[in-house]
């Protein structure tokens, strides 16, 4: 039985403000704080009992390898004699936003019946270039079943970031959707993230019909008021559309598509009178997960920050009043996440597809998160200063850290 899998990244122990992604502006502002790793993984690690509790089924992912040291070698230095800057870009735990992980099409989409996913190249940022090779392993270990089609990345000429910037829309997660596929362009002086021709190549590659199949570009307005990504200002679940009145760029002619083909799609836009579009990024009101739990009251899994914020608070407030399509809304703090840029909904990817043919060691409990819990408790770093990251100390402890973690899971072959 096909069902919604969210598959969570494991805040790694080298999480830090060191301020590397151009165009966050969460992460701009908080560049040079002292972080909290420890804090950072238990948030994630209460998010996911959260999202059991709903009744959903909830995986993860495991940090990478930390300091990047293949990269590094590339680079002709290591960790110790880096370059301040190449330093931070290899101590990164943005692998952490699983959102960015892969794109990813479930079966009843794809012509040959299988969940097809592309790993995402990232190749905008230094920071996050890096990641896919890890990530890549990771998929081809939780998903090496014949269900499954794993797809490397696309040529670095083309930036993709994964499913941050990929939607998809169906009556449920079991029957043939509209995916919808989201590029940039430019906005102010920020880059664009996702190319056009990585979007083009993906639908592709997951033999997608054409007939099913958007491409959308992404308001530059969006882009310059810091949504880096389209699921700042979007997101979908079933055939719902939850997005923000100035996400897109030709907003008209995208619900005009899904209203054509889609039965009984429905838009539910905030208009920027109501929220401002500074407010949604500031709050991540639309970088929350979008759920179907079982007693099928759709549910929004939302920072805290967005009740925090007065002009999302009420929006909320009025959505729920009105009996409209969103039923219920969990708060979670993910606070240490948020801080550098990256909601509930960065933090995970979803995969629409049978648990059984997962790998099981990728999917958790309770009980497991407990045990993870633990292990986060006893290893991870209580802080880092951002004038740490290249000391022996905390390097050891990093790497000490993660090994630990994936002796917990028996993933030691990720080591």
């Amino acid at each position: 039985m096909i069902r919604e899998i969210n598959f969570d990244g494991i805040v790694g122990p080298s999480h830090n403000y060191s301020g590397l992604s151009l165009g966050n502006l969460a992460a701009t502002r908080n560049a040079g704080h002292v972080s909290r790793p420890r804090a950072a993984a238990l948030q994630g690690i209460d998010k996911m009992r959260s999202n059991l509790a709903l009744g959903l089924v909830q995986g993860l992912f495991v940090p990478q390898p930390r300091p990047a040291g293949e990269w590094l070698s590339d680079l002709g230095t290591t960790i110790e004699g880096a370059d301040r800057h190449i330093a931070a870009n290899a101590m990164s735990a943005s692998s952490m936003w699983a959102a960015n992980a892969a794109t990813v099409s479930p079966s009843p989409d794809t012509a040959d019946g299988k969940c097809h996913l592309t790993v995402a190249n990232l190749k905008t940022m230094p920071h996050r270039s890096h990641e896919w090779p890890a990530t890549l392993a990771q998929l081809r270990l939780a998903f090496a079943g014949d269900a499954f089609a794993v797809h490397g990345p696309v040529p670095p000429a083309f930036g993709d970031e994964g499913a941050a910037n990929h939607m998809r829309l169906a009556p449920s997660h079991g029957e043939p959707g509209v995916e919808v596929f989201v590029f940039g362009v430019s906005g102010g002086p920020f880059p664009a993230r996702q190319h056009v021709e990585a979007s083009k190549a993906i639908a592709r590659l997951h033999r997608l019909d054409p007939g099913r199949t958007i491409f959308a570009a992404q308001s530059e307005e969006a882009i310059a008021a810091g949504a880096f990504h389209n699921d700042v200002v979007a997101v979908a679940n079933g055939p719902v559309l939850f997005a923000h009145e100035k996400a897109f760029a030709d907003r008209d002619e995208l619900v005009a598509q899904l209203s054509a083909s889609l039965p009984h799609f429905e838009l539910v836009e905030v208009p920027d009178a109501e929220v401002p579009l500074a407010d949604a990024v500031k709050s991540y009101l639309f970088n929350a997960q979008l759920v179907t739990p079982p007693d099928g009251a759709m549910t929004l899994v939302a920072p805290t920050e967005c009740r925090d914020t007065p002009s999302v608070a009420s929006w909320i407030e009025r959505h729920l009043a009105s009996n409209g399509a969103i039923r219920q809304v969990n708060f979670v703090d993910v606070r240490q996440s948020m801080a550098n840029g990256g909601g509930p909904a960065c933090l995970r990817l979803r995969v629409q597809c049978d648990p059984a043919d997962v790998d099981p060691r990728f999917l958790v409990d309770d009980a497991k998160l407990d045990r993870l819990a633990k292990v986060i408790g006893d290893r991870w770093p209580n802080e880092i200063a951002s004038d740490e990251i290249q000391s022996q100390s905390l390097v050891g402890a990093v790497v000490q850290a993660r090994a630990a973690l994936l002796d917990a899971l028996e993933l030691s072959e990720l080591g």
